[in-house]
């Protein structure tokens, strides 16, 4: 089974160490990965502002590196991205009938991480252990766009040393929204704040996720708090294929 692996750009290159945990988690489990080299910026960003006919150049690059035959699936790290691939880009390529017919066959191959190891490979204990308390953010692309709830869950109660704290509101967005935050810093600020009082409350030292984007917005809203005196402890942030890859 050869896999195209789709990092999102934050992976690449903000957060590398996500990126190799999440291949060393799938290599465990027997996966052959390549990381296509033409591969780039799935223009997310553009799209959620309005900006369609600027990202088909990018889209179409994305289409070009992953659409081929050695690939029998991708996998993506980050839910916003395969969100972009499966359900923005037929929007993109609506009127270029060649491209709309390769991303509709791509994204039958494209899973989120967490779903590829539960649904396809059938695994849920992945044999890690990590000794601590821990929260889960149920992001809105992951969650709600690709409806995927459950496979994040299932790989977290299988880990060792690991107790499991639900917060409040767990499927609560986390303010990010990709241009949103931006657009709107007041509002999404606040959002993430409320995120942070719901991960604070739940007493656990670790607040996980599937989703890049969010774990940086929360990471950066958790500091500021820590800074400011709002938070009395330092709470990690780990997108949840570090502590699959995990051993204690």
């Amino acid at each position: 089974m050869k896999i195209a692996f789709f990092p999102g750009c934050m992976v690449d290159m903000i957060y590398p160490e996500i990126g190799i945990a999440a291949v060393n988690v799938l290599e465990r489990l027997g996966c052959d990965l390549e990381l296509p080299e033409k591969q780039v910026c799935c223009a997310q960003g553009l799209i959620n502002s309005g900006y369609v006919k600027e990202m088909v150049p990018a889209a179409k690059m994305i289409i070009d590196a992953y659409d081929s035959p050695e690939y029998d699936v991708i996998v993506s790290l980050t839910g916003s991205c395969m969100n972009a691939i499966i359900n923005d880009y037929p929007i993109v390529f609506a009127d270029e009938p060649e491209y709309l017919k390769r991303t509709e066959e791509l994204a039958k191959r494209c899973y989120e991480f967490t779903d590829y190891i539960v649904n396809q490979l059938g695994v849920t204990d992945v044999g890690a252990t990590f000794n601590d308390t821990v929260t889960y953010h149920k992001s809105c692309h992951v969650t709600r766009l690709l409806g995927i709830s459950e496979p994040p869950l299932q790989l977290l109660y299988n880990v060792r040393g690991l107790e499991y704290r639900e917060m409040e509101h767990a499927d609560r967005c986390c303010g990010f929204g990709g241009t949103f935050s931006f657009k709107q810093p007041e509002i999404a600020g606040e959002v993430v704040y409320e995120k942070c009082r719901t991960i604070i409350e739940t007493g656990a030292n670790v607040v996980c996720g599937a989703d890049v984007p969010c774990l940086l917005n929360i990471k950066g809203a958790l500091g500021r708090m820590r800074s400011d005196g709002r938070l009395d402890r330092d709470i990690r942030v780990m997108h949840i294929a570090q502590i699959l890859d995990s051993r204690g």
